[in-house]
């Protein structure tokens, strides 16, 4: 009894590590002759969020971010760039920068003229009154105008967000937009009382 039991656990045994063998020689195949198996990463596009139907245009109302350009990156690797840039040797000009090279003599000392400064009549100097100093530009961008229900909105831009704003809302807690035409938009900086005609960007 005790023989046909150890045979049959030798039999087990040797089945399970035939197993992980088999398993073990098919993944180092395909990692090495498989080839990338990931496709490539493809950036989202910026989608256009729509507005809740029947919402109306409120004074003060913060604008819908919509969007970010951000994700256009392609991060994948290119690989046939990578082995080409493998290939090049560099050769240099010859010149070894380590060695010493021939020693240049001292330049020669110019002594310079001597003089003595007799003081002159003392000017006093003017002083210009200053003005308050400029304000700072607007940084938004008008690249586009949607209109729905009868209401047009501006799409608007600040580093990678997207902005879809009506007049009278708050982009970004600090410009309220005070008109909308087809080719421009007026914005006013309300903490610096600024305002700006932001023309409509050309593609």
């Amino acid at each position: 009894m005790k023989v046909g039991t150890e045979d049959k656990k030798k039999l087990i045994t040797a089945g399970v590590l035939g197993f992980f063998a088999i398993f073990a020689v098919v993944f180092l195949y395909n990692e090495l002759f498989g080839g990338p198996s990931t496709p490539p990463v493809q950036a989202p596009p910026v989608v256009i969020a729509k507005p809740t139907p029947g919402a109306k245009s409120g004074v003060g109302n913060a604008a819908v971010r919509v969007g970010s350009v951000s994700g256009q990156l392609d991060p994948t690797l290119h690989f046939g760039a990578m082995r080409a840039t493998e290939s090049l040797v560099y050769t240099g000009t010859g010149r070894n920068i380590f060695a010493p090279g021939p020693l240049q003599a001292p330049a020669p000392k110019i002594e310079q003229a001597k003089f003595t400064a007799r003081p002159g009549p003392v000017i006093p100097q003017r002083v210009l009154p200053q003005g308050p100093p400029p304000k700072p530009p607007i940084n938004l961008k008008f690249f586009g105008t949607a209109t729905q229900d009868g209401v047009r909105r501006a799409l608007l831009l600040s580093g990678d967000d997207v902005f879809l704003a009506s007049a009278g809302d708050i982009v970004q807690r600090r410009y309220k937009i005070v008109s909308i035409t087809a080719n421009s938009v007026v914005v006013e900086d309300v903490p610096n009382s600024n305002q700006q005609n932001l023309p409509l960007a050309a593609n």
